[in-house]
This record gives structure tokens, sequence and C-alpha cells, in this order.
């Protein structure tokens, strides 16, 4: 697979990487299936998709301890991504930035993960209560310690709190000045598909321009945009697009015609080339410094979405989808 680096130290990661949260959390839970689970990170990893992104949040636990059961075997396999800094609670989540709790995360992530380095150890959230300087000192002070190789911050998405008047990415921007100043950020983690491309106007911009890597999380909107998913199925209570604004019955289908433009993109490259493929090698085509993360939790996902790393979109695809209708939520 085509290789592209993070941050000033080069760290070299496959273009596609895998994102692990769906095995663990934020969907349903009775497609969670731990020994498909395995399979599925070992074939990521087979197929070239070495960046295996988590958090100590999901599951809570959980899902670091799913990949530790991989890493235990193929550590050199593997870039090891995972997040510190939220608390997940019965009914809440909570940021908690404190230097010495980051520190003692760590520490448990790296047990859990069967490591004894973490290649990028991202701010899943600023803590409100705790200067983001302070934070991001703690966490300079893990690669010091030789226990994480580079640091990275997780955006403030679409529902994060905004200003009146503010760009959807400013508070993300004026974090990402501040924790500069102590340390250099190597990536930056953010949403970036076909139907939220919101990031291009100002935050992968400034990722281009510093030389940090750029992590496109749901490049495949959740699953709307691989097509899969039908209007008015439902979805299980647990699952996070059972409250999204963009998986109503209405907005899904209002939202049809955006996958119809990929099937018809698709069908231009050949049979075998799907919505998904077009859809993740759209987001690669945004510049060298993007690493698109799909999450997958059945094993057959990460060859297909491996695959895109090789599709090559022409100026007519691009406009295409330039062309495409803006995505409905039900706030619309």
């Amino acid at each position: 697979m085509e290789r592209r680096t993070i941050g000033a130290g080069s760290l070299a990661v496959g273009a596609v990487g895998l994102g692990c949260m769906p095995m663990s959390w934020g969907y349903g839970g009775s497609g969670r299936r731990g020994e498909e689970s395995l399979r599925t990170v070992h074939r990521a990893l087979d197929a070239g998709s070495d960046l295996l992104d988590t958090a100590d949040m999901y599951g809570p636990f959980t899902n670091e301890l799913l990949l530790g059961r991989v890493l235990k075997e193929r550590r050199a396999d593997a870039f090891v991504s995972t997040k510190a800094g939220l608390l997940v609670g019965e009914q809440h989540i909570v940021a908690n930035g404190r230097p010495g709790y980051v520190k003692r995360a760590c520490d448990a992530s790296l047990r859990r993960l069967q490591t004894d380095v973490i290649d990028l150890y991202q701010l899943h959230r600023a803590d409100p209560e705790v200067p983001v300087e302070e934070t991001w000192g703690a966490m300079a002070d893990l690669v010091r310690a030789g226990k994480v190789r580079a640091l990275g911050l997780c955006a403030v998405g679409a529902r994060g709190a905004r200003r009146p008047g503010a760009r959807l990415y400013d508070h993300t921007l004026d974090q990402l000045r501040r924790v500069q100043q102590v340390f250099p950020v190597s990536a930056v983690e953010a949403e970036l598909s076909v139907w939220s491309p919101q990031a291009l106007e100002v935050l992968l911009p400034w990722c281009a321009a510093r030389g940090v890597g750029f992590l496109a999380a749901m490049p495949l909107g959740n699953g709307f945009l691989t097509g899969t998913l039908t209007p008015g199925e439902g979805f299980e209570p647990d699952d996070l697009r059972a409250r999204h604004p963009r998986f109503t019955a209405e907005m899904m289908a209002a939202n049809q015609p955006i996958v119809a433009g990929l099937r018809r993109i698709a069908r231009r490259h050949g049979g075998h080339v799907t919505p998904a493929q077009v859809a993740l090698a759209w987001v690669l085509a945004q510049g060298r410094q993007v690493i698109a993360l799909p999450g997958a939790r059945r094993e057959h996902r990460p060859m297909e979405n491996a695959a895109a790393a090789s599709l090559r979109l022409t100026p007519e695809d691009l406009a295409e989808v330039a062309g495409l209708p803006v995505a409905r939520g039900s706030w619309d």
C-alpha cells in the first residue's frame, strides 16, 4: 500500500488505516463479535493498513484490550494510535486533562495494548477546567520518557461548542496554536468525508502548511457512504446513529443522491469498484498528508478499504463529487 508520513518525525503509515471503535463501542452491540474483530485487525495489517486507531474510552477499555491481543503477536506490523482525555460514565462523558491523570491513563493504555510504546498519543478532548498547555506538557513528558513517539490532537466536531459567527474549527485551531508552542503536533484527527467536507476550509490547510498529518475520521460517513444502509431500517438504541440527525429515515432518503453519485463514479472504474472505495479515494485525494481511517468490524472490509488507496479519481470524478448535493440533517 502507498505509504504516507505523519508529522515532522516522518512516521510512515499506510494511506488507509483502521478505525477500531466500531468493534467495541458506538455501534449496535449485537454486531460485536470478538473473534471476528480479531480477524478484522489481522486482515487490516495483512493489507498494509497498519495505523490502528483506538482510544481508552472505547468500551471503555475493551477496544484497547482487543488490540492488545493482536499486538502481542504482531507489534512490529502495527502503528498504534490511542487517545486519552475522556471519561465515560453511565449516562455522560466528561473531559479530564489533569497532568497526573493523563500520565496514569497512558500507563494503563500501555498495559492493555501489551506494548511498551504508543506510536501516536492523542488528546481526545481538552478539559475546560485545565489549561490545554498543562495537559499537552504532561503528554510531552511521556514522549521524553520513551512511552510515546508522537502527539496528536482530536478536533472538536460539528456538535462541539461554537461561538456565534465562528467557523467550525476555530476553537480547534486556537488549541493547536497553543499546544504547538509547548511540543510539536504530529497529527490532527477530524471528520472528513464526501458528506462532511468542512475540514477542507481551514483545518486541513493548517496541517498541510506545517507538515502535520491529518487523520480523516468517519471517511465513510458512519457507513452511509458505503451504500449498504437502508432508510427506515432503524438502529439499535446503543448505536450512535440512532440519535444522529443525518440518520433519520427521512434524511437518509433525502441524502441518497450522494450515494448514487458515488455509484456512478464507481461504475466508470469497473464493476469491482464500490461506492465506499470511491469515497475513500476522494478523501485521499485531498492531500498527501491525509490518512483515511474507515471503521470496520467485518473481516472482509479492510481488504476492500485498503484497495481504495490504489484507486485514482479523474478530474471528471472529482468534479462530479464537488457537484453532489450538500448533505442534509434533521436540523435543516
